[in-house]
């Protein structure tokens, strides 16, 4: 959560409406792993958890797969800096 509203606050002094559209966005795409999990590049580095990503649009989504549970560990723009 602490990533989205930082997204947003970043987004909103620029254009409000583009800010809340892209939040909407971000906060919808996990429905697509419901139905498909394992979606998502596996990040071997972070080896033996289950840590995958998937960009929506210029975000970058970070989960972690353990057992039957989903989890968003983080959420950035592509072209910031983590």
């Amino acid at each position: 959560m602490s990533d989205l509203v930082r997204l947003y606050e970043l987004l909103t002094p620029a254009n409000q409406l583009a800010a809340t559209r892209t939040v909407q966005s971000l906060v919808t795409a996990p429905r697509a792993l419901l139905q498909n999990p394992r979606m998502g590049e596996k990040l071997k580095q972070l080896a033996p958890r289950d840590v995958r990503r998937i960009l929506v649009g210029q975000y970058e989504m970070r989960y972690e797969i353990n057992a039957s549970t989903i989890y968003i560990l983080r959420l950035w723009h592509t072209r910031e800096d983590w």
